[in-house]
Formats: C-alpha cells, structure tokens, sequence
C-alpha cells in the first residue's frame, strides 16, 4: 500500500497542485483575457481527487482481501503446524514412556537378580550396578557410575588383566572362587559388542550354599556307604565271634574236670581269650552303633552323660596283650554345673569321644612302665557362646610335626612324610566336629603340661 501511494498518488496530487503554473498546458482552464478559471480547477481537482481515493479504496480493498487471505493461509499453517508438533510431541511422548518403561523393567529386572552384576566398558570404567553389588560392597550406584571397577571397589577377586583377556577372546569365561567350608562364588564374563561399542556383563554368584548342600549330600552318600560297610563288618565279625565264645565255654569247662599240671596256664589262656572275645564284640556293637548314627536327626542332648558313656564304652574296648588295660588309667573328670544342651549327633560326639580317650590310651601305654601314674583328665565347661571340651593325658607328647599330622586324613600325606601312624590319627574326629557340628578342634602337647585336645562346639 506503501509503495502504490508513493509510486502513483505523490505524482498526481504535484501534478494537480502544478497545473495553474503551467502556461499552454492548462488552457482550459482560462479565460481569454488571461484570468482562471478556478471552478474548473477546483472540478478538476475534486474530480482527479475522486478518482485518486476510488483508486486507492479499491487498492485497499484488494490488498485487505489479499491480507486477510494470506492471514487464513497463516492460521491454516500455524493450525497444521501446531497439529503436527502436538501428534510429534504425543508420539514423543508415548516413545519417552514406553522408553523409561522399558528401562525400568530392565531395571526391575537387574536389580531382581539374587546374584552380583556389574558393566564394564572398554576402558574398565563401571556402566551398570545393580542392588546386589550395592548390598555386598555398601557402595551406592550414584558413587561408582563411571569409575574405574578398581578404584571403587579394590577388594574384588578378579584383576583387571583377566578382564582384558575376556575382551580380547570376546568368549564368555567363568571363574570360581572359593575357601573351603566358608564361600564359593562362580564368577561369568559376559562380552557385549554393538556397533563398535564394546562392553563387558560380569555376574558373580553366591553358590555357597548350593556347594554346601551338593558336599553335605556326597557326604551323607559316603557316610551311608561307610555306615553300610561297618554293619556288615560288624556282623561279619560278630557270628565267628559267637562261635569261638562256644568253644572256649566248652574247652573250659572240658580242662576244669581234668587233673594236670598244664590246667591253670590252659585256663589263665582260655580266660584271656575270652576277653578278647569280649573285647572283639564291644568292637562290633561299636562298628553297630556307629553305622545306626548317621542315620539320625540334629537332637538337643546334654554331652555330660554322653562323655560318660564313652569313657565306660572305652573300658570295654581297649586292652592291650602286654597287661596294660584301660581300666588301669586314672580318669578325673570336671563338668560345670550348668551346662547347655545343645543341638548334635549325640552318636557321632560319642565316636569322637571315644576316639580322644583311645589316642590317650596308646599314648599312655608307650611310656609304660613309667614311675608317673597314668592319668586322663576330663573337663566340660560353657564359655560365652560355646561348650569347651578338654580331654588332657600325661602320655607321649606329640612333636610339632605329628601335631599337624595327627587330624589329616591317610590319603592327604605321602608315604614318604608319613608322621603319625594311620591307625591313630583323628582325621574323622576332627571331620565330625568342624563339619557335621561347625565347631573347631586343636591339640596342644609339651612335657609339662602333656597332651590336650581342645574342642569348641556352638551352643546354637
């Protein structure tokens, strides 16, 4: 509009301001004696006037048509702009939320896990780390994200040259790693490779208790087995037995009715043999017994009567040919008022009982005969959270090197370093009080004190 007032309407009204100065053009509008005619001027100029303003409210007619076109084609497009951005940004939206869904499913799903997870990058630096590692380590996600596994947690089992090699191979390696009877853990490597951008998932499993009950399983085979093989030798052993009683009652009562000069030494050797008899099948209801224990439930027991049926059942079984018997040993005993019973396999603590008390004996009998008097002395005290069973002798002290021996199992040692004989060695003993009763077993020996074996039982 600008630009049609300035390019048309300027021109005209100077023209029409201009013509009564220019002489021959504008004629018309004189008198012949030379004067104006301003009324034909002032219609000139009106009418000029008119059709300058009828031309101009035309333009300004059209160029509001064309102005309020252009205004509907702008609020069609900002209406279809403004429709577009709002189906984006919903779309956005939607994919935002299905996004953070997602996200957080796989979170849920991560931190759900009942084992360790941690991501690694290229450059070792943590990328994922889920409640569990935040549970083990005590270090939160927002303290370790983007730091160096190392740094943050220096305390973990792998090093970082393990983890290179998995990035190098790109193969999924586990490791274990374990202490024998506290934890085992099976460590896998995970490697990830997405369009050049290479990470590593590390799970780490607590399988302590699954290796627990896999070993408490085999044991429990083995020992069955070994239960099984002992009432079988037990009544193998006990049916000759019986028979060689029979004979010996009858040989006996045969030589009482002869008068000979060998009479008493044939009876003195028939009386020994008896009781080796006797002795043979204390052997065999103890092998009875044992096999019958394995076979029972945890129990709440009192372990003074327990150590005082080992003690008689250890008079029953030991002897020895040279005279030395273990009725000749002097057996002090010092229990503790109270007492707490505690939850065991009453049977197997009578094993290990009887085990400690035949170890003394042999030990006792090496240094016969000997100006001290053999002696055993017993004690059963509570302490704290645990019982404490003490089986003390004045016999052959142990060295240092038979200390170490005396609880390890005849396949662990070399013949060549063989130490303590085999047939007394507590290798069992040693195995049902810190495996089948989580307690701690040890032996300390010197010349003064003699020998002690020390257990430490739970009281829960």
């Amino acid at each position: 509009m600008k630009t049609l007032l300035k390019h048309f309407l300027a021109p005209l009204l100077i023209l029409t301001f201009s013509l009564p100065t220019m002489a021959g053009i504008f004629d018309v509008f004189e008198y012949p004696d030379g004067s104006t005619r301003w009324q034909y001027v002032a219609n000139f100029s009106s009418g000029m006037l008119i059709i300058i303003l009828s031309i101009t409210v035309t333009f300004l007619i059209f160029s509001q048509r064309r102005l309020a076109k252009s205004n509907r084609a702008l609020q069609d497009m900002k209406a279809t702009l403004e429709d577009r951005v709002a189906r984006r940004t919903a779309v956005l939206q939607e994919t935002t939320e299905q996004l953070q869904n997602r996200e957080a499913y796989i979170t849920n799903i991560v931190d759900s896990m009942p084992l360790m997870l941690i991501g690694l990058n290229r450059d070792l630096n943590i990328t994922q780390w889920n409640r569990v590692a935040k549970e083990i380590t005590g270090r939160s996600q927002e303290h370790v994200m983007g730091k160096n596994l190392w740094e943050v947690y220096p305390a973990i089992t792998f090093t970082p040259e393990q983890v290179k090699a998995v990035f190098d191979s790109k193969e999924t390696t586990t490791l274990k790693h374990s202490q024998q009877g506290q934890y085992s853990f099976d460590i896998t490597f995970y490697s990830l490779h997405n369009k050049g951008e290479t990470g590593l998932v590390i799970l780490i499993d607590d399988v302590t208790k699954q290796v627990k009950a896999e070993t408490k399983l085999a044991e429990r085979d083995k020992v069955s087995a070994m239960g099984e093989l002992a009432s079988a030798m037990a009544f193998d052993i006990d049916s000759p037995l019986q028979n060689i009683s029979s004979a010996l009652t009858t040989a006996k009562e045969q030589l009482s009715k002869l008068a000979s000069e060998t009479q008493p030494d044939l009876i003195t050797t028939i009386n020994r043999a008896q009781q080796s008899r006797q002795q043979a099948s204390a052997i065999a209801n103890n092998l009875l017994q044992l096999a019958h224990s394995h076979r029972e439930e945890k129990q709440i027991a009192d372990l003074r009567p327990t150590m005082d049926n080992a003690i008689e059942l250890t008079r029953k079984l030991f002897s020895d040919m040279d005279g030395f018997r273990f009725e000749s040993i002097k057996i002090s005993r010092q229990y503790s008022e109270k007492i707490t019973s505690i939850p065991c396999f009453a049977a197997e603590l009578s094993q290990v009982f009887v085990r400690l008390l035949r170890s003394s004996f042999y030990a006792l009998k090496e240094i016969q005969p000997s100006a001290k008097a053999p002696e055993i002395h017993i004690e059963l005290s509570e302490f704290f959270d645990s019982l404490w069973i003490k089986v003390r002798h004045n016999g052959k002290c142990l060295s240092a090197d038979e200390q170490l021996d005396i609880f390890q199992p005849f396949f662990a040692i070399n013949a060549d370093d063989d130490i303590y004989p085999v047939e007394q060695r507590l290798s069992y003993s040693y195995f049902i009080i810190t495996n089948h009763h989580r307690g701690h077993m040890a032996v300390t020996s010197d010349e003064v004190y003699g020998t002690t074996f020390n257990i430490q039982l739970p009281l829960n």
